[in-house]
């Protein structure tokens, strides 16, 4: 492993990363979650969201383990790459860029939908191509000219998101009909876990969101902090949405998949709540873009570090503003192509349960790094020895085993690709 890191800036604190995790976690999906939740389980959505926020905070714990020992930039990528060698790195590394590149995607064109429906002038494809190329750019220039300028306009959209969906929660609860929250029968465990997969991928955006650790001040302190308080800080935000949603809109919450919290915000504000809440979802996305091109450039930067890529350019860090630029440049030039063309949408099957796989990585690392590295006072671990790993172990491939034929049959052939790949780059090295 090769180590640049003195190159980097360390200017992220708690406050920064905590808002950067956020940022990632709270995108889209949110605005549409109450009414897909609701759906499910009625009334009884909450048992979800408490059961899927226990499941996630103990692969939490595993990640903030593993970047507590693993300090470097690149995220998930370094920590299995530092575990288990540069093949699996290699895998993770393209399953976690490719996962956001495609989300990227998907946000962006969604983005531009949105306001398409406030204005038909950005329903024209030449107005469209125009937004993408000026959020792509505009925010990869910002990356590059500094992570303090990338993290400033990350904290800026997290508060941003944060302000609508705060207001709802605070005055939708003089709004909130009891008989609405009240639970007539609990859910099957069958229903649970289906509910909680949706849920997962709610939660799912820590392993972006700490990516920048290179760049972290006391890495060793500051992340599983920031981890602990942005999980936290989403599970009782989500919670609360999910109550007021249910208590203001009862049973006809399900009929509003589009816009569950927009409907809610008309019930609670009038009129001017539905745009409240319309808008609040345009930041989020936007907020989500800057996050992603904040952080999963680092990642392309880490594989090229590392030398399991052989793009040497991709790991140079630019002399005045210690970033690497030429990560950032690529990393939106890829993601405005895909979203552009429009090519991602038979790929996006392939996303959830690739996540699941780099997840699994990473709580097999803790447990590898355990036993090959020499651990250090101010690392964090996790208490109880392997039972929060083992346990975590169990959840994903629980959830893995939900997942669909099509999810499971395109990551294995996604798999075998990147492996026959891998092995004409290390043949390529081994020739020269």
């Amino acid at each position: 492993m090769i180590n640049q890191e003195e190159k980097f800036k360390r200017t992220i604190g708690v406050f920064g990363l905590s808002a950067n995790i956020m940022n990632v976690i709270i995108g889209a999906g949110i605005f549409a979650l109450p009414a897909i939740v609701a759906a499910s389980m009625g009334a009884s959505s909450i048992i979800a969201y408490i059961f899927c926020g226990i499941l996630m905070a103990l692969i939490m714990l595993c990640f903030a383990e593993a970047a507590s020992k693993v300090t470097q930039t690149g995220g998930v990528y370094s920590y299995i790459e530092t575990a288990f060698g540069p093949y699996a790195g290699f895998i993770a590394g393209i399953f976690t860029v490719g996962g956001t590149l495609l989300a990227d995607a998907a946000v962006s064109n969604a983005l531009v939908n949105v306001l398409g429906s406030a204005h038909p002038l950005f329903k024209e494809e030449w107005l469209r191509l125009l937004f993408l190329t000026t959020v792509f750019f505009g925010l990869a220039f910002i990356n590059v000219i500094g992570v303090k300028q990338g993290i400033g306009l990350v904290k800026i959209n997290t508060i941003a998101k944060l302000i609508p969906l705060l207001l709802l929660v605070i005055f939708g609860w003089e709004s909130v009909a009891t008989s609405n929250l009240t639970i007539e029968s609990f859910p099957d465990i069958q229903q649970l876990g289906k509910t909680s997969l949706v849920l997962f991928f709610a939660f799912q955006g820590c392993e972006s969101g700490i990516v920048v650790s290179g760049e972290v001040i006391n890495p060793k302190r500051t992340i599983p902090k920031a981890i602990f308080i942005s999980i936290s800080a989403v599970v009782v935000l989500y919670m609360l949405i999910q109550t007021v949603a249910q208590g203001v809109l009862g049973n006809q919450l399900p009929q509003f998949t589009a816009t569950p919290l927009a409907a809610t915000a008309n019930v609670v504000f009038g009129p001017i709540g539905f745009v409240i809440l319309t808008v609040g979802a345009a930041i989020s996305m936007f907020g989500f873009l800057s996050g992603d091109i904040l952080n999963n450039p680092r990642t392309l930067y880490a594989l090229a570090r590392d030398r399991v890529i052989p793009i040497e350019a991709l790991a140079k860090i630019h002399s005045s503003f210690a970033t690497p630029y030429l990560s950032i440049i690529v990393y939106a030039f890829l993601g405005f192509l895909i979203a552009a063309t429009g090519s991602f949408e038979s790929l996006v099957v392939i996303a959830s349960s690739s996540i699941l796989i780099v997840y699994l990585g990473v709580v097999f690392s803790v447990i590898k790094l355990r036993y090959t590295q020499k651990s250090n006072p101010d690392e964090f671990t996790i208490p109880g020895g392997l039972s929060v790993p083992i346990l975590s172990i169990t959840i994903i491939l629980y959830f893995l085993s939900n997942l669909t034929q099509n999810e499971i049959i395109g990551t294995l052939i996604a798999i075998g690709v990147l492996s026959v790949i891998y092995a004409l780059i290390r043949f390529s090295k081994i020739k020269k």
